[in-house]
């Protein structure tokens, strides 16, 4: 189990533990719209699944706009970011940083991504700061929970996994 602080202080993770060649379990969030979207949504594709605590924070906007900027280079890659704000958030969030090729979801209303993947800060009730790459055929090719929830994540190495998983 990974050791995680935010600004320094230890956090409890909560829910299942998904590791590299598990299968991903399915989940269901609201994008923008406040419409459900699942991972089964995308099958077939690999996804890039970008997790912040809060869209609208200093590293969770960077994150989510290096993502945006490398998204329009990947091919059969579906990048979403999850976090637990309100899509109405979001929505406001995204329309004036002009984020176009990543889909903003949110885990507000039952943390269902979060409990699956066992990424809810209990402390908090929010997300950890992660990424992780779902290959075509569902299975998890790629995971980094970032260990400070106020660092970036490898955005390289999660850029190399998605373009190297089918």
């Amino acid at each position: 189990m990974t050791a995680v602080t935010f600004k320094e202080k230890p956090v409890t993770l909560v829910g299942g533990r998904v590791e590299v060649g598990d299968s991903a379990p399915d989940f269901t969030v609201l994008a923008n719209d406040m419409t459900p979207v699942s991972l089964s949504d995308a099958s077939g594709k690999v996804r890039l699944i970008s997790v912040v605590p809060s869209i609208d924070t200093g590293v969770c906007s960077q994150q989510t706009r290096k993502f945006n900027e490398e998204a329009a280079s990947l091919e059969n890659v579906e990048v979403w970011t999850i976090s637990c704000d309100l899509p109405f958030a979001q929505r406001r969030w995204c329309a004036a940083e002009g984020i176009e090729n990543v889909r903003v979801l949110s885990d507000h209303k039952d943390l269902d991504f979060g409990k699956q993947f066992g990424l809810v800060m209990d402390e908090m009730r929010l997300l950890a700061r992660s990424v992780i790459v779902v290959d075509s055929e569902g299975k998890v090719s790629y995971k980094e929970i970032v260990s400070e929830g106020t660092n970036h994540p490898d955005y390289e190495a999660a850029i190399n996994a998605a373009n190297n998983t089918d």
